[in-house]
């Protein structure tokens, strides 16, 4: 079972600190919505691609497997502009979310996940003040990223299933066994997290300890 997005292979962009990807993939989200020409979207886009598949030499169907989820809602969007603007403006519009969700999908499939929890809870340690503990931030990431793959896998089993007896295509009945089956595995997690204390408050600061 794979419980990570992580691909192992031995590149340039896997030895990149997680740091510097997340600073780059933050830096091309912004950079990308100030780009109003469809060349340079699509010369991104491309750039994006030949860094994941040629210097992170990833396979195609690891990128593949975490877009295809958003074909759906790129269609629909591009759907959406046809009708009330324009062919550029969808265009330049899908191109920019293709873009992100390809670099996201470079950036998850070439850091651990520990990595980037460590990242997020160094960024998260001004709130301490308030406070919050970076380290459940930490754990709520961590356990975003590995849950996506494990859902998937247990959608993929019941839509099996399914089409095992008889049902074709994506069925709206599947949802009701996801859901259960989700449901089940937050409350296995959840009472593993209760046994280990991850619920527990924060130690009383000792009087007169100078603030961090």
């Amino acid at each position: 079972m794979t419980l990570s997005l992580y691909v192992p292979v031995a590149s340039p962009v896997h030895r990149a600190p997680a740091g510097l990807k997340l600073g780059l993939l933050a830096a091309l989200a912004v950079a990308l919505f100030l780009v109003g020409r469809l060349a340079v979207a699509g010369g991104v886009l491309a750039a994006v691609l030949l860094l994941g598949v040629g210097v992170a030499r990833l396979p195609v169907r690891a990128l593949v497997a975490q877009v295809r989820p958003v074909w759906p809602w790129l269609v629909l969007l591009l759907a959406f502009h046809l009708v009330f603007t324009d062919w550029r403006t969808g265009t330049l519009v899908v191109l920019r979310l293709l873009t992100l969700v390809v670099a996201a999908a470079v950036v998850t499939s070439t850091t651990r996940v520990t990595e980037l929890v460590a990242v997020v809870e160094w960024l998260a340690r001004p709130l301490a003040v308030l406070g919050i503990r970076p380290a459940r931030i930490g754990l709520v990431i961590a356990m975003t990223l590995r849950f996506i793959p494990l859902i998937a896998e247990r959608a993929a089993a019941i839509r099996e299933a399914q089409a095992a007896r008889g049902a074709t295509g994506m069925r709206w009945g599947m949802l009701v066994p996801l859901l259960v089956q989700v449901l089940r595995l937050a409350h296995t997690l959840g009472e593993a997290l209760d046994a280990r204390g991850a619920d527990a408050p924060a130690p009383p600061r000792r009087a007169g300890a100078s603030a961090p």
